[in-house]
């Protein structure tokens, strides 16, 4: 598993974070997902051999927020 944070840009409140934290979530071979509105932040870990950090980035942008 690999560690990795990313800045998520467009989100203003709870809803913002369900929504990012059911993104990457919904992606499989992720694991503890931590979603921070006040630092615009995703941390989570996920298994290069299931997915992809692109894969995890475009269910995100796909929710309608941007990464960085």
């Amino acid at each position: 598993m690999e560690k990795i944070e990313l800045k998520v840009g467009g989100m203003s409140c709870e809803h913002c974070v369900m929504a990012v934290t059911n993104a990457v979530t919904g992606v499989a071979g992720t694991a503890d997902v931590k979603v921070d509105l006040k630092n615009e932040s995703a941390s989570f870990s996920y298994d290069p051999a299931k997915t992809s950090l692109e894969t995890i980035k475009a269910a995100i942008i796909e929710e309608g927020f941007t990464v960085t």
